[in-house]
Formats: structure tokens, C-alpha cells, sequence
């Protein structure tokens, strides 16, 4: 892949940026929202094995994209650098990731996609606060827009619960949810502001120096993974998992991440929260699509809302003509 300097002209128009973030955004959207079907194709694994398999298998990938060019880039990576990338990859991938399963499994996709759908809101509010961006006031009809569609979406999740889960199960379910939910706000804020500030890495290369810290950290997880969830599964089981889990971290983790980045150069903070709701509309289109069902009306007002909030964001951002990340 190229780096995302190349990506567009340097006169290229705002608008022509805005449009190419949005294109990233929704590539990210439809490959992340893959990560929700997979606890419920591989049930009988916990959430911290699912979590250790992605990412052992990320790590791997991006080991073997990085590797002709290592030499080249380790010189190019500060202290501090590397200490960022440790934690961004704990809160944007392995913590995150084990919480988000934790939820699917206990609670249904529905409710998980309930939940980090307010993930836009979080990251506007917080983006508002830079220099330059689009106050706080002008994204009030986008932000209620989004609480309104996620709210739609929870009525549907309570009035009809994951089936075979108990009320214990379903409030553990909503706490893994929230702790995924402020996780991943973390990292969506932190990455777009490390990226900012990057001149000699790529986009590109930071999403794999990222799966190198995430590998690193699946060796600590996968003895801790078998030692409490244990591997009493059959070799047709192993398979199974293996094949998930090599597809999620490729298509997720690889290309999802490498979208995602070059999108986070494109697009100024408080506009790229709004492009997170993707994710949340694609998670909830294969849930439907899992569960053999027609999206209920609260479902189906609350993909209007999805819609109409990204627009309503565009258009405040529009009026003002913010500058995007460097």
C-alpha cells in the first residue's frame, strides 16, 4: 500500500479529502463489523481466547509485511513512539476485543452494537475540544441523532433479550459493553493524535508496528487464555477457530485498521467520530443477517438516525471547512 501522503494531491480540495475519508471510513465500518459475527461462528471459545487468536495471528501478518522494510523503520520509531503504540494497542485492540466478546456472548449483537454505537458521541465530545474544530453546539442535532438511533436500538435489545441468558448475565454483558465502549473512545482519540503528529512512518506502517505490539501481547494472553477457558475442544473445533480467527485479524485488524488510518488523516477528530457509526450499522446487518430476521421498526429508525446524523455532521463541517490531520 502506499503511504497516505500520496493518497491525495496536497491542493486537493477539502471536500475531495472529506469524501475519500468517508469512503476509508465505511471500508473500516464493513470489515470491523465482521468482529461481532465472530464469538457467536466459534461459541464455545471464551472471549480471552478469541481475543489472544486475532491477535497472535495480527501479529504474525503484519511481521511478515514488515519485515523487508524493518531495518528501515525501527531507526524511525521513537521511545515514545513505541510506548504509544503499547498502549494503543492495549486499548484499541486486546483489552477492547475481550470486552466486545465477553458482551456479543452474554448479551447478543444487538445490545454490544447498542452500546459502542455511542462511541461518535464520546469521540465528538472529546474532539470538539481541539483547536480549530466544529463546536460543540453546531454537532448538538448530529449527537442527538445518535443518541436517539442507539437508543432505538437498546428498546429493541431489552424488549427482546439474547436468548438463554439470565439478568445477571445480561448486566455483566452491559458492563463488558461499556468498558469496550471507553476503551475503544480511547484509542479512537489517541491514534487520530498520534497519526497527527507522525512525519517519517506512514499510516500505513503505524498499523503494522501496532499488530507487532498487539502479537507481542498475545503471547501473554494465550497461556492465561488456556489456563482459565481451557482446550477441550475437538481438532474440527481447533480448525474452525483457526480459520475465524486468521479471517478477522486479515480483514479486520490488517486491512479495517489500515482504512481506518488513512481516514484518520483525512478527516478532523469530530468527523471521524461520526464515521465509527458505520461499524455499529455493519455489525448490525450481519447480526440480522445471522439471525434469519427482517430488522424490527425501533432497528429500522434507528439506521434513519444513523444516516441522518452522519449528514447532519457533514453539513456542520461543510459550513465551517475545517482543516483535516496533517
Amino acid at each position: 500500500m502506499t503511504s497516505n501522503s500520496t493518497l491525495l494531491a496536497p491542493g486537493a480540495s477539502t471536500s475531495a479529502r472529506t469524501l475519500s475519508g468517508i469512503a476509508y471510513g465505511a471500508g473500516a465500518g464493513a470489515l470491523w463489523g465482521l468482529v461481532f459475527l465472530a464469538p457467536k461462528l466459534v461459541e464455545g471459545f471464551g472471549p480471552l481466547q478469541l481475543s489472544a487468536g486475532r491477535y497472535f495471528c495480527y501479529g504474525l501478518i503484519a511481521m511478515a509485511l514488515i519485515a523487508s522494510r524493518w531495518r528501515a523503520i525501527r531507526g524511525r520509531v521513537s521511545r515514545n513512539q513505541w510506548i504509544n503504540l503499547f498502549w494503543l494497542a492495549l486499548a484499541g485492540n486486546t483489552l477492547y476485543y475481550v470486552l466486545l466478546s465477553a458482551a456479543v456472548q452474554m448479551g447478543g449483537i444487538a445490545m454490544t452494537s447498542l452500546v459502542i454505537g455511542f462511541l461518535p458521541v464520546t469521540v465528538t465530545i472529546i474532539g470538539s475540544r481541539d483547536k480549530g474544530a466544529v463546536p460543540l453546539r453546531r454537532l448538538l442535532p448530529s449527537i442527538l441523532l445518535c443518541a436517539l438511533g442507539t437508543a432505538c436500538i437498546g428498546w429493541q435489545a431489552l424488549a427482546a433479550p439474547a436468548a438463554g441468558t439470565t439478568t445477571g448475565q445480561q448486566l455483566v454483558a452491559l458492563a463488558c459493553a461499556i468498558g469496550a465502549l471507553a476503551s475503544w473512545t480511547a484509542f479512537a482519540v489517541g491514534n487520530a493524535r498520534c497519526l497527527a503528529r507522525l512525519h517519517d512512518i506512514s499510516a500505513h506502517e503505524w498499523n503494522l508496528l501496532t499488530g507487532l505490539v498487539t502479537g507481542a501481547q498475545s503471547l501473554v494472553l494465550i497461556p492465561l487464555a488456556l489456563a482459565l477457558e481451557g482446550t477441550h475442544h475437538g481438532a474440527q473445533e481447533w480448525m474452525r477457530f483457526a480459520v475465524v480467527v486468521s479471517a478477522v485479524a486479515l480483514l479486520a485488524s490488517v486491512v479495517g485498521n489500515a482504512c481506518w488510518n488513512r481516514m484518520s488523516r483525512l478527516l478532523p477528530l469530530t468527523l471521524l467520530g461520526q464515521m465509527i457509526l458505520f461499524e455499529t450499522f455493519f455489525a448490525l446487518l450481519y447480526g440480522l443477517m445471522w439471525e434469519h430476521r427482517a430488522p424490527a421498526p425501533a432497528e429500522m429508525v434507528a439506521f434513519g438516525c444513523v444516516i441522518l446524523g452522519v449528514l447532519s455532521c457533514l453539513a456542520a463541517h461543510r459550513r465551517v471547512s475545517p482543516q483535516p490531520h496533517a
